[in-house]
């Protein structure tokens, strides 16, 4: 399947139901077993910090002053329609925070999944 930028899209195995998927498209994001933690939040309440994701744009690298410190991220849009999902971590400015960089936050609100 591809949407309209020619970009192909990945399917997940969604055999046993573990997959997030946008809830605007249903493209498939991520897996279950992918997720580092369910105790992030973003502007719009609850979020997911996972280890990987799929059928998302990058956005433009910008830093910002987050709750936990300053980071450099970076926007994340669904590959299919667009909508903003979260962002990822590019860079952490305090070293206890490095074990984001390279990681992404999806925005609960966006996603329909297992929960």
């Amino acid at each position: 399947m591809e949407c309209g930028t020619g970009t192909p899209i990945v399917e997940l195995d969604d055999a046993h139901g573990n997959v997030y998927r946008c809830k605007h498209c249903r493209t498939h994001l991520a897996l279950t077993e992918d997720i580092i933690s369910k105790d992030f939040y973003c502007k719009n309440g609850k979020a997911y910090l996972f280890d990987k994701v799929v059928n998302v744009t990058v956005g433009e690298n910008e830093d910002r002053m987050l709750i936990t410190g300053k980071f450099t991220i970076s926007d994340i849009f669904c590959t299919r329609c667009g909508v903003i999902l979260g962002w990822k971590y590019d860079t952490a400015f305090e070293s206890t925070q490095k074990f984001k960089e390279g990681k992404f936050i999806l925005d609960r609100d966006q996603l329909l999944g297992p929960e």
